[in-house]
């Protein structure tokens, strides 16, 4: 089969592409923005690309055009797809066609800590010897890689609650019909496609309608929103995490972990932050019902080695770490610079945050921004694309915060201030133009 991927250089098309590509299907694709490292990868994987929309693509005449959800109409090869009558689904449709339906599927669903669980997950089926396929919204650092085809029957897909595509406006989540499912957590999001936090809580419940009654449901037990979802109906078996009839974890870095009260072992690692205590958990539970004891999972913890971009050290200049991290939403902002404090202690932490999320451009969660980072010594807000009053949303944090619509200045603000032994924390959902790097330079010339 021949597939033609629109919008393949994201990161969950350009995993469809690899896994495509691994299956021995022909995959060619094109995006706005052809560029690396995803270009790169794909390139590298004999995979032909091209930059824009062109309608003359119809000319490499595919089986298939696989529609990701960044096209929308007006697109000009999408128009000639429509209106020529050409076949077309999108991502999240082939995937369950091509690749899940004869497989155990285990997905991992919520506002937060998808992409770090399950890389946990399907590193532990890894380190147990059954080879999993998986899609991950990131790239694990045990496999260098973000997506894989695997061999059957289990499959680890990131369960993303964002709309499919504009001709079908469902959660991704509900075309994957898991076996296994992690409800990790569920707050309000993706402000530009959901009016409120009821209308996800009605697509995280399409996706346990699929569940099938000898399936589970890995659940967080302390979110309310959870609870709620699953009082709308659940034919599933159900096990809790974080709670005291489910699987605890205990405190610290190195932390014992229990089953209904049973202490079954104790995770050594140097991940931080109770969130991933609390994803590391989900991860257990659901190996567990993939036949992996609990005893091998935590062992195989001992070895996860986290996920590029999220309190990744880019590098140390001048006695200065300069972190780099995805947080994109007050609530994971706030856990990040909380695991950091842990961490470093009475060092000064330097946050620098560009609110780039769809979510965080509307300002919908705004006024939860100045309480996320509380915990850091001092903040540097990026504003560019931002059309809320960032300075206001701030203001509780005094003079601690600083508010830059220049990302050169805010470089050169950024070195001035860095003092040895500071912890220069910098988080966005993208590129950020390249800060981390940027910034690194300019510290390194300062040493000289």
């Amino acid at each position: 089969m021949h597939i033609h991927i629109l919008g393949i250089c994201g990161t969950f098309m350009g995993g469809i592409a690899v896994i495509a590509r691994e299956a021995g299907h022909t995959v060619t694709g094109c995006d706005a923005n052809v560029y690396p490292p995803m270009s790169t990868q794909l390139e590298a994987q004999g995979i032909t690309l091209t930059e824009g929309y062109d309608a003359a693509q119809t000319a490499l005449n595919p089986d298939v055009y696989v529609i990701g959800n960044v096209v929308s109409r007006g697109n000009p090869l999408m128009e000639e797809i429509l209106d020529r009558g050409l076949p077309y689904v999108s991502g999240p449709q082939w995937l369950a066609e091509n690749v899940l339906r004869d497989c155990w599927v285990l997905a991992v669903a919520g506002t937060h800590g998808k992409t770090t669980t399950s890389s946990m997950l399907a590193w532990i089926l890894e380190d147990a010897g059954l080879a999993p396929g998986f899609l991950i919204g990131g790239v694990p650092r045990n496999f260098g890689i973000s997506a894989r085809l695997g061999n059957a029957p289990f499959f680890v897909v990131e369960a993303d609650e964002y709309d499919t595509a504009f001709f079908d406006k469902r959660s991704k989540f509900v075309h994957y019909r898991p076996r296994t499912a992690i409800l990790n957590n569920l707050e309000y999001d993706h402000a530009d496609i959901f009016p409120d936090l009821a209308a996800i809580e009605t697509q995280f419940h399409h996706l346990v309608r699929t569940i099938p009654a000898n399936g589970r449901i890995v659940v967080n037990g302390r979110e309310a929103s959870l609870e709620r979802v699953l009082a709308r109906g659940c034919w599933s078996e159900r096990e809790a995490f974080g709670v005291a009839d489910g699987w605890q974890a205990g405190a610290g870095d190195a932390f014992d972990v229990a089953f209904r009260g049973e202490r079954l072992g104790t995770v050594q690692w140097d991940v931080l932050g109770e969130h991933n205590r609390l994803n590391a958990l989900a991860a257990i539970a659901a190996a567990r019902h993939a036949g992996v004891p609990p005893a091998e999972a935590i062992d195989a913890l001992s070895r996860f080695a986290s996920v590029k971009r999220r309190m990744e050290v880019r590098g140390v200049e001048r006695g200065v770490t300069v972190y780099d991290d995805f947080a994109h939403h007050p609530t994971a902002i706030d856990t990040t610079v909380a695991g950091l404090r842990r961490r470093v202690g009475k060092a000064r932490i330097l946050a620098v945050l560009e609110p780039r999320s769809n979510t965080m451009k509307l300002g919908a969660v705004k006024d939860q921004l100045a309480g996320s980072l509380a915990g850091a010594d001092a903040v540097y807000c990026y504003t560019g694309g931002v059309n809320w009053d960032v300075a206001g949303a701030l203001a509780p944090l005094g003079a601690k915060a600083q508010i830059h619509d220049d990302l050169p200045r805010l470089i050169d603000t950024l070195a001035r201030d860095a003092r040895d032994g500071d912890h220069v924390l910098i988080m966005s959902n993208g590129g950020f133009g390249g800060i981390h790097d940027k910034l690194l330079a300019r510290l390194r010339e300062q040493s000289r």
